[in-house]
């Protein structure tokens, strides 16, 4: 055995993947410049300053460098070595077994003939006729095969005639590939680019062949820029058999300047001479924020569309084909410690459901445009004691035919809280200053000026006792906390008062604490009123919360007489909420509300969700929702194991009755929203196929049909998003596997 120590250059082999800045194996491959070698063999001879001929058992080191061959020959001046039979050569984990093998440790200069090779960085692994290496961080396979299978007969593998690695630029280039599954050739290219750790490489993506919105066949082949760490840019042309070309793109940027941060992403997309409509059609989305200076920043949010039928027509997914209000607004902030100021100019593009021509009743109606609108909120905490806050508002309210005018608004309001062990106190008062310019136009006729001065008084307090309990078996802590919450509000005739932006909230636990029944400030509500409320939850002892339990109802001592136009007649006792949710074990989660009316001594709403989650990749939920006059739906969605391999996922969502517009009369049931899929999870694939059908408009549905095949460690080939239907379709769904690369 030899010993010897030399200053040569270690050799950092080419296939890991490793950043701009070293990394940890160049960083390595220069501390070994200083290591001794070591060598070992059954016959050594030769002069150990020059030149050393090694025989059976040959093993060679140097630090995580390792080789063995059946015979070898290392030159001590030019520092390289040369091995034959059954060589194999370790590196940082990676490994290399071949007939014959040359390599300068100084340079990382060298080759191998008839390799195979393991990646640990990946679990790659291939074979070819030869790797090249060029340097330190380059090799060039010949005639080779990547993998990221296990065994010998992999599922998939693509087959290059020339395949470059570079670690140092964490990138792979193949020339003339063909990606092969299960023997069969499924995709040839005359080049392909990938990272060799999945980091952003520019290149093309995955082709994607499938059915669009309307189950006409479709082909996408997207090209990614990847301009710099901080920018990208992705192009999307799509071909439509039934309409044409479609050409869209996607960037995305983000970065910083003097006076701060800026972030924002811009996808346009439009198709020329559409053959079914004859017309141009186009959609943009952008949205950007950017810091000007300490505190201040703005931005834009921008969406709009050539038509009606736009998202009926392109449209993949469900929120994308119920999207009909298009905002676009550009703002500004300005923040201070304890105040913040912003201004907005917003408008929305009204994309009406077709069926409203010969339904007005289906029509989507148009929100006002704020041009402008200036909002300011000052507020401080335990100022000796008190919260105070004052908000102002200042709106140019703008309609091509209701109402138009211009709304200012202040708020003040302050609050003096007693909060001690086991019990709290907080009487507050509430200021509202309001005052109105109306125009004379749409046939308006009524006062252009308006003015409203109210004041509010309220007084939370509740009580929070404990006890040591058990729940299921386990000890925990039970609370009880019942509230009282009364509110005073003198009445005021509103009927005169526009109504911009005002609804009634919804009924809900947190809407019983608050002093307006309103949202929006069009109205304020007149109030002689009381709300009793009691909750129980039981807390582990490690303060998560197992089960909670609600109960609450509002008394009116005075019958409200503000009401918005068609609003009913307030009863003289609202309807009591009663709600329950928690996690009653580790695989049983439930949540559900129920909204009683009182006075009518029957049920107007409720909802009971529940979920089952016994293990990765097993999850049931059923949900049931039901409002009177409104609807009444079923949604049925899980994720679960057919046979070792086999995975279902699927969702139904139906109406039990459905009601038309304007009409309280039940019709017949409804289905809408279905999903059907299923997975087959291999050891390095996976493959996804399914449909989906959900309501785009009144008389229109979609049923995108997809599939994609997922090769780990290098793409995701087929039809549609799979993933992202899953995902949002079935809550608790789990990606059966996270190891996937991007080309």
């Amino acid at each position: 055995m030899y010993v010897l120590a030399s200053a040569a250059a270690g050799v950092a082999l080419p296939l890991h993947a490793q950043d701009v800045a070293p990394t940890p194996q160049s960083s390595a491959s220069r501390d070994e410049q200083d290591l001794p070698i070591t060598i070992r063999a059954e016959e050594i001879s030769g002069r150990p300053d020059r030149q050393i001929n090694l025989e059976r058992n040959v093993e060679l080191t140097r630090g995580q460098t390792r080789l063995s061959a059946d015979s070898a020959c290392y030159l001590r001046v030019e520092d390289q070595v040369t091995a034959t039979g059954n060589v194999n050569m370790w590196r940082f984990g990676d490994r290399y077994k071949g007939d014959e093998l040359q390599l300068n440790l100084e340079t990382g200069k060298g080759y191998v003939l008839r390799p195979e090779y393991r990646l640990q960085l990946n679990n790659a692994q291939g074979n070819a006729s030869r790797i090249d290496f060029l340097g330190e961080d380059v090799a060039l396979v010949r005639d080779g095969t990547y993998s990221t299978c296990e065994g010998p007969d992999p599922d998939w593998y693509l087959k290059s005639s020339t395949l470059r690695l570079d670690s140092g630029r964490d990138v792979g280039l193949a020339g003339k590939t063909v990606i092969y599954f299960k023997d069969v050739p499924i995709i040839g290219t005359p080049a392909l680019s990938f990272s060799l750790s999945g980091a952003r490489r520019s290149g093309w993506l995955a082709p994607t062949v499938g059915f669009g919105s309307k189950g006409k066949a479709e082909v996408m082949v997207p090209y990614y820029f990847n301009i710099a760490p901080n920018r990208d840019l992705t192009f999307y042309p799509r071909m439509m058999f039934d309409r044409g070309l479609q050409l869209g793109a996607t960037g995305r940027y983000l970065g910083v300047t003097d006076l701060g941060a800026y972030n924002g992403e811009t996808h346009v997309e439009g198709l020329r001479k559409d053959r079914v409509t004859g017309e141009n059609r186009w959609r943009v989305d952008s949205v950007h924020t950017q810091a000007l200076g300490p505190g201040w920043s703005y931005g834009w949010n921008l969406h709009g569309a050539s038509d009606d039928e736009y998202p009926s027509d392109f449209s993949r997914t469900v929120a994308a084909s119920a999207e009909r209000q298009l905002l676009r607004e550009v703002r500004t902030d300005f923040v201070g410690q304890f105040w913040n100021l912003s201004a907005r100019a917003q408008n929305y593009q009204v994309l009406q459901d077709p069926a409203a021509v010969d339904d007005p009743r289906l029509e989507v109606p148009r929100p006002y445009d704020r041009l402008p609108q200036i909002n300011f909120h000052a507020g401080r905490y335990d100022v000796k004691g008190f919260d105070w806050a004052v908000d102002a508002e200042a709106v140019s309210f703008w309609h091509p035919k209701l109402l138009r005018g211009n709304r200012a608004v202040a708020v003040a309001q302050v609050s003096y809280p007693i909060v001690r062990p086991g019990w709290f106190v907080t009487p507050k008062v509430i200021s509202h200053h309001t005052k109105y310019d109306l125009d004379r136009a749409n046939g308006y006729t009524g006062p252009t000026k308006l003015s409203r001065s109210l004041n509010t008084f309220s007084l939370d307090s509740g009580l929070v006792f404990e006890r040591e309990a058990s729940l299921f078996g386990n000890g925990v802590t039970q609370t009880l906390e019942p509230r009282m919450f009364y509110v005073r509000t003198p009445y005021k005739d509103q009927s005169l008062f526009p109504n911009f932006d005002t609804g009634r909230a919804g009924f809900n636990y947190a809407q019983l604490f608050s002093e307006n029944r309103y949202v929006g400030l069009d109205r304020v509500s007149d109030a002689n009123q009381l709300t009793a409320a009691v909750v129980s939850r039981y807390i582990q002892t490690d303060g998560a919360e197992r089960l909670r339990l609600a109960f609450g109802q509002r008394i009116y001592f005075d019958e409200p007489r503000v009401r918005l136009p068609g609003e009913p007649v307030h009863q003289s006792r609202s309807d009591v909420l009663l709600a329950a949710s928690g996690r009653i074990s580790e695989t049983w989660s439930f949540d559900s509300g129920v909204q009683y009316d009182a006075t009518g001594s029957n049920l107007y709403s409720s909802n009971l969700s529940t979920q089952w989650r016994p293990a990765p990749m097993k999850v049931l939920n059923a949900e049931y929702r039901y409002q009177r006059g409104s609807f009444r739906n079923v949604d049925l969605s899980g994720q679960w194991p057919l046979s070792s391999r086999w995975y279902g996922v699927g969702r139904v969502s139906y109406a039990l009755r459905s009601y038309s517009v304007g009409s309280l009369e039940p019709g017949k049931g409804k289905l809408l929203e279905s999903l059907i899929g299923l997975e087959y999870k291999a050891d390095c694939w996976v493959f996804r196929f399914g449909a989906q059908r959900f309501v785009t408009a009144a008389q229109n549905t979609s049923t995108p049909i997809f599939f994609q095949l997922e090769l780990n460690g290098l793409s995701r080939l087929g039809s549609g998003s799979p993933l992202d239907a899953f995902n949002k379709a079935v809550p608790g769904y789990q990606q059966l596997t996270s190891n996937v690369g991007r080309p």
